[in-house]
């Protein structure tokens, strides 16, 4: 039978249990920030805030909000709340538009951060009797790091696999008989388009995806499942709260579970800061209630998405947060026009074409903007040859400026023309010399 939590008194707490839980740490958590983080103290200060004013949960809202440049003005520990004796990890984001940032870890923080990628596994019909794949990158990415614990906690012969050399990860899946394999969305197209070329799906024992680290639509849920042969799992964190295990979605796929004993979500307005009630679309915000040598609190996250607060089908009552629908942050305006390539990739999907694609912007010598969209075509398509390129690219158009309200030049390409990606896939190519950028 299958196991359905990993820790069904934490997992499924009464809410109003949990919320209880939730205040005492934070109020916990705000004097233990306050006394060692000198920015939260000034911000707190600046803001007419203290500790003693915070009770539970109900005064989250006086508490100010903090950005990923603070945290990067921070660098390299001026975040960090603990002596740094206390530190056993340290974990980072890219840094490719600017400084890094670093967050540290005390043993306790890994250790939370294993039970919730363990609880992830669990809810994807993980047990100890598993084999788990885990390619995602290791290092100072989370990704691999974070699986890997999960799977260690859980119990589970764990295959550190990291990303790239598709060759080599096809053939541990098949040799090790892996049955749950943890990637980025994108990483596990490129496997399964490998895995398809060579006949070798019937080879596999995989039951189970766990796919994260970037967004992905419902379309390319469903072709990876049908090209691997698993239930697609998605799984959602970001470095500076801890990593994968944030949240992640059971067997319901009705939302992603927040680990709320860990982290308390917020939805803003992101123009004005305002918290919005569940169901409204706007930036996530979490604050840290556990995390000992890198507590955030409010951080903005510029994710967008929803929130329910409404029990599981599952039996799980931890808030969920819907598929993220964008970033504050990487919106493109584009002819004066907001456009999402989440947004692009529903129209490709929707329209036959896989998950391989890549957006340019430019501006001409006339400052006028102008986006060009290069996708692939399907093996299939290629093969058939029954409509003329020139045809697609047609209807593309069209059936991308009815979603977008502006014209997108397309460009139809041969497959595998498009380069792969071994982690985060490369979707948007911008060329403007933007203010600001």
């Amino acid at each position: 039978m299958r196991e359905m939590y990993f820790q069904p008194e934490i997992e499924t707490m009464p809410r109003e249990e949990l919320e209880k839980l939730q205040s005492e740490r934070l109020v916990k958590q705000v004097r233990h920030v306050y006394d060692n983080v000198k920015m939260y103290h000034d911000r707190m200060d600046e803001q007419g805030v203290k500790p003693e004013d915070i009770h539970g949960i109900e005064d989250l809202h006086l508490l100010p909000f903090i950005t990923k440049d603070d945290l990067k003005e921070q660098y390299p520990t001026g975040m960090v709340a603990v002596p740094l004796r206390d530190c056993v990890r340290i974990q980072s984001t890219s840094g490719t538009t600017g400084r890094r940032v670093v967050a540290y870890y005390t043993m306790e923080d890994v250790l939370i951060w294993d039970e919730c990628c363990a609880r992830a596994i669990v809810a994807a019909g993980g047990t100890k009797d598993d084999i788990v794949h885990v390619c995602y990158g290791y290092g100072l990415f989370t990704g691999g790091p974070g699986l890997n614990g999960g799977s260690h906690m859980l119990g589970s012969l764990t295959i550190p696999m990291s990303s790239g050399n598709t060759e080599r990860q096809i053939q541990f899946l098949i040799d090790m008989q892996a049955t749950i394999i943890c990637c980025t969305p994108s990483y596990a197209y490129t496997i399964a388009e490998q895995i398809t070329a060579k006949g070798l799906k019937d080879k596999l024992h995989l039951k189970a995806g766990i796919f994260g680290a970037e967004p992905w639509t419902e379309e390319m849920r469903h072709d990876i499942e049908r090209m691997l042969g698993v239930t697609a799992y998605d799984i959602y964190g970001l470095t500076e709260i801890s990593g994968p295990g944030v949240s992640w979605e059971c067997e319901a796929h009705a939302g992603l579970h927040i680990q709320e004993d860990h982290f308390i979500p917020e939805i803003i307005d992101p123009a004005t800061g305002e918290v919005l009630p569940d169901g409204q679309i706007g930036e996530l915000v979490f604050t840290c209630i556990t995390k000992k040598a890198f507590p955030l609190l409010r951080y903005r996250t510029r994710d967008l998405c929803t929130l329910t607060h409404e029990k599981c089908a599952c039996g799980r009552t931890h808030a969920r947060m819907g598929r993220l629908l964008g970033r504050t942050d990487d919106m493109m305006i584009v002819k004066g026009v907001n456009v999402f390539p989440s947004q692009i990739e529903q129209v490709l999907l929707n329209n036959g074409y896989l998950a391989n694609y890549q957006i340019v912007v430019d501006r001409s010598e006339h400052n006028r903007d102008f986006m060009e969209v290069q996708v692939e075509l399907t093996p299939d398509m290629a093969a058939s040859n029954d409509v003329p390129v020139e045809e697609r690219e047609k209807k593309l158009v069209a059936a991308l400026r009815s979603m977008l309200g502006i014209g997108v030049d397309v460009k139809v390409v041969p497959p595998m023309t498009i380069p792969r990606s071994e982690g985060k896939a490369q979707r948007v190519i911008d060329k403007r010399k933007l203010y600001g950028v």
